[in-house]
């Protein structure tokens, strides 16, 4: 059974690049891949935190898509290029590698998001630009019928 991350919590990021995983995921994160996780880029400039079993099924589906599709072949550059496997430490900290906190801009202050199976992990600044887009944009024209018919 997959675990269900969610919520929002600042993080800081230290000088090392290292983050700490807010202790209240620690022990699923344990439980569910012991501690082995993927970290990847994501097409809105902030990176995506899997647990090692989820990465892979979701790497088996990107590998799938057709490679002569441009769309596909960029997604699987950036997202399979970019993934990096890391191990969460005794003290519950991850190292970022330099090269995923300059894609996102991921300095010292940033948000973990819980997202179901996965994390994002947002620059702090850019997470609050973001959501007051999102939060300010009128009702989008064309919202599929899922979620038309979804009621919260």
């Amino acid at each position: 059974m997959k675990m269900m991350f969610r919520g929002a919590t600042k993080v800081t990021i230290d000088a090392k690049g290292r983050l700490a995983m807010p202790t209240r995921y620690r022990g699923r994160i344990i439980s569910r891949c012991d501690g082995q996780l993927v970290v990847t880029v994501d097409k809105d400039y902030c990176l995506l935190v899997y647990p090692y079993p989820d990465w892979e099924e979701i790497e088996r589906k990107l590998m799938r898509l057709p490679s002569l599709n441009k769309q596909a072949r960029r997604l699987q550059r950036l997202m399979v290029g970019y993934a990096t496997e890391i191990e969460m430490d005794g003290n519950g900290r991850i190292l970022l590698s330099k090269e995923l906190r300059e894609f996102s801009s991921i300095d010292r202050q940033s948000i973990l998001i819980g997202q179901g199976n996965k994390f994002e992990l947002w620059d702090d600044e850019s997470w609050n630009k973001k959501r007051d887009s999102w939060l300010s944009m009128e009702d989008e024209a064309g919202l599929s019928n899922e979620l038309d018919t979804l009621s919260l």
